[in-house]
Formats: structure tokens, C-alpha cells, sequence
């Protein structure tokens, strides 16, 4: 059970293994694009190229769904970034559990954005976690866990491509371990847990009163979803690279500090600076920030709007 490009690696990584994948469920087609046409998930599209038959329920509480899993007896259902709470008869069903693939190491980090949350929360390690699925929130009980380190700049989509890999092969030994009875499951630490809720736009928001490491992470974190960005003269200016600038900035917040060949040096909270490297602006396409500045003819001075 899988939808997004998360899932693929898991779903391949089972098959290559020699695992009997009896079906893939994922969420149904969705529009997609400026032509809105449907478009299926990436897990489904895969599932098809390997010839694996695909479910795809709008809700799998649906009481007509579970008759159409039980024929096919699985073992174990494995779950990676399914996107829907699984029901009771559906995680009894399968005789040795409900696996599930969580990118976080937990019990730091629950709910549908680990990835995300911990770039912004300035994190150097995070991980994969595989657990035994209940009717909560990723509380169930730990079966392995492996540590990733995160790399200096890394953004949300290139850690998630690697999470996926790691995640992958964790789910393997997993599940190999469950079979031989080797792994012993423990349960989570509630008390240090913490939430991990999906971002909105309003995460990206650019905070210029922030520190510069803050605003980085904040970038990071929502790139490639849902966008950083900012404003210059009331329009908006997506932002897809920043990094800290070696540079002092005694000047308020958001102020364009330089504008040139090496991008936009801009004034942070904490009296340092950022440099943004590629920007986009409303209606174009994705430029090095340097390109933009001739363009946009942007000079020192100038300000950054936050809201």
C-alpha cells in the first residue's frame, strides 16, 4: 500500500527480493498539471509496468473494499506513504501485520510531513523507521530503525529520494526478520514524541526576521513542496536556493544587501545574511538568481517583502 514516488522503491525493492507482491492499493487517479488531465500515482503507474494488480478505493473504510483484500490472503501488507488511516479488519487481516515504512526515527516526528519538518527544525540526523501499524497516528509498536545523517543544504525532495532507498531495504530486512522471528518488536516512547503536520503555503513564507540559518531551513524544507517565496514590489518571488552567507548585515530585515553575477545577498533577523541562488518569478521559469537581477534590474537597497 503506497502512492506517492516514496512508495516505488519499496514496492521494487520487495519484488526484487523475490517477495509474491499479490496487489498494489493506492490512492485513485488524481488531475494533474495546467490541462488537469487524470493522471495516476506513481506507485500505480509502476505497479502496472510490473504487472501487479492495482487498487485503487476513494476511502479503504469503505466496507465494500476490505471483501475485495480478504481472497487474497496476504501475509503481511506493507505501507509506505499510503496517505489513509487503516481500519482494524484491515490491519488484522494479514497474518504476520501491518508493516509500515515512517521517515523519521520514532517516536520524533509523526504525521504526514517528517521529512520536512525536520530539515525546519534544523536537524543534522534523521531515518527510516519500520513499524507495526495500529489505528493511531504512527504509535505502533518499532520493529528496525536506521539513522541517516542529513547533508549540509540537502532539501526536502533530495533527502526524501535517498529516505526512500534506505526505507526500501529496511523493509526487506524487515520483513525477512519478522519471517525468521528475529526481530523483537518494542514499543514507542510516547513521551518524547512529537507531530510532523503536513506544510502549507504559509510555511513557505519567507521570515526575514529570522535568523539566517532559520531562513535557509525554511527554503530547504519547502522546496519542492509547497514553495519558499517572498515578495518584491507586491509580486511574488519563489525561491528554490539559499544558503548562508559568510557576511555580517547590519541592516533591517529583507534588505537587498548586493544584487549581482553571485545572486541576491539579502539582510536576516540576526544581523547575518542570506544569498539566494535561483529564484522564480510569478509566471517564468526557474533562474539562476544572478540572471533574475539583470532582468529585474535589482539593486542594493531594495527591499524583500515577508507578507
Amino acid at each position: 500500500m503506497g502512492t506517492p514516488g516514496f512508495a516505488v522503491p519499496s514496492l521494487e525493492a520487495l519484488v526484487a527480493a523475490g517477495h509474491d507482491v499479490v496487489a498494489v492499493v493506492t490512492q485513485p487517479d488524481r488531475p494533474r498539471g495546467r490541462g488537469l488531465a487524470s493522471s495516476s500515482p506513481p506507485a500505480a503507474q509502476v505497479a502496472r509496468r510490473l504487472a501487479i494488480p492495482v487498487l485503487q478505493p476513494a476511502r479503504v473504510r469503505d466496507p465494500a473494499f476490505l471483501p475485495r483484500l480478504v481472497p487474497l490472503a496476504p501475509d503481511i501488507i506493507a505501507v509506505a506513504a499510503f496517505g489513509q488511516i487503516l481500519p482494524r479488519a484491515l490491519l488484522d487481516l494479514p497474518r504476520l501485520g501491518c508493516v509500515n515504512v515512517h521517515a523519521s526515527l520514532l517516536p520524533k516526528y509523526r504525521g504526514a510531513a517528517p521529512i520536512q519538518r525536520a530539515i525546519l527544525e534544523g536537524e543534522r540526523v534523521t531515518g527510516i523507521t519500520t513499524m507495526f501499524m495500529n489505528e493511531r497516528m504512527d504509535e505502533g509498536d518499532i520493529l528496525l530503525a536506521r539513522e541517516v545523517p542529513i547533508e549540509p543544504g540537502e532539501t526536502a525532495g533530495h533527502l526524501e529520494e535517498r529516505l526512500a532507498r534506505v526505507g526500501a531495504a529496511l523493509l526487506v530486512e524487515t520483513i525477512e526478520g519478522l519471517v525468521t522471528g528475529r526481530i523483537t518488536p518494542r514499543p514507542q516512547d510516547h513521551g518524547h514524541a512529537t507531530l510532523a503536520p503536513r506544510l502549507t503555503k504559509e510555511d513557505g513564507r519567507i521570515r526575514w526576521e529570522e535568523s539566517a540559518q532559520a531562513i535557509v531551513n525554511r527554503v530547504r524544507a519547502a522546496t519542492p513542496r509547497p514553495g519558499a517565496f517572498t515578495r518584491v514590489g507586491g509580486k511574488v518571488l519563489k525561491v528554490w536556493e539559499a544558503r548562508e552567507a559568510d557576511a555580517q548585515a547590519p541592516a533591517e530585515p529583507g534588505t537587498v544587501l548586493r544584487a549581482d553575477d553571485a545572486g541576491i545577498l539579502v539582510a536576516a533577523g540576526d544581523a547575518c545574511a542570506v544569498l539566494l541562488a535561483e529564484v522564480q518569478a510569478e509566471g517564468k521559469r526557474r533562474l539562476p538568481a544572478g540572471e533574475f537581477v539583470r532582468g529585474a534590474r535589482m539593486a542594493a537597497g531594495a527591499r524583500l517583502e515577508d507578507a
